[in-house]
């Protein structure tokens, strides 16, 4: 891998962005401006590439110190260069609108396109103290008439976006709202395990065809 001095003048990052602008730049020259110079048997490039690796793998994720500090050559002040310029993006980048879950049928709207699945999916929404949607996820997928569940899969989720409750959900292929027995005796063994991990669920709503069928509106959570 060549150092910065190695390169044509026109490719090193410094000359490319004052020439080209920030966004002709690829990521790890970007990387390499925050980070400035490299360590000794380290170059600058080298590390950058290995930065750039673990973002490509891990996403957001990968911008924390002790992460940061397991690549070669980066150290603390390093890694906290690269930590604190990815906190100051994204404290100015602009927010989409925030979906707020006031009701069952804020639920219902936001899981529109899985009324017409032919599987149960079982899904985790994970939302804040003032009950906006973090993340949606699918947690399983089962047969038209059963799903199996394990709690592990439920609250995962809300422990990766330090959600401050859950609500679960999933949809009835056959077209009814009403919970069968094996919906009863699952949502009564989530809540018991999400009191257990001091995780509340605010709701869990069935979505079909015909409607929508709230656990907590109906009494049974």
């Amino acid at each position: 891998m060549k150092q910065i001095s190695e390169l044509y003048i026109d490719d090193k990052p410094r000359e490319k962005i004052l020439k080209k602008g920030a966004a002709a730049l690829k990521n790890r020259e970007l990387i390499a401006l925050i980070l400035g110079s490299g360590q000794k048997n380290f170059p600058l490039m080298t590390i950058s590439r290995a930065i750039e690796s673990l973002l490509e793998k891990e996403g957001l994720s990968a911008i924390d110190l002790g992460k940061l500090k397991t690549i070669q050559g980066v150290g603390v002040a390093k890694a906290a260069q690269i930590a604190a310029s990815f906190e100051l993006a994204k404290r100015f980048l602009v927010e989409p609108e925030k979906i707020k879950i006031s009701g069952p049928k804020d639920i219902f709207n936001l899981l529109s396109t899985y009324v017409s699945k032919q599987q149960e999916h079982f899904i985790s929404i994970t939302v804040d103290g003032a009950n906006n949607v973090l993340n949606t996820r699918v947690v399983f997928i089962g047969t038209l008439n059963k799903s199996i569940v394990h709690p592990r899969e439920v609250f995962a989720p809300a422990f990766t976006d330090r959600a401050a409750a859950i609500i679960i959900a999933h949809n009835h292929p056959s077209g009814n709202i009403e919970p069968s027995f094996e919906d009863i005796t699952m949502t009564k063994k989530l809540t018991e395990a999400g009191e257990i991990l001091g995780i509340d669920i605010l709701d869990h709503v069935i979505v079909a065809k015909k409607g929508y069928y709230s656990f907590k509106m109906n009494g049974k959570l």
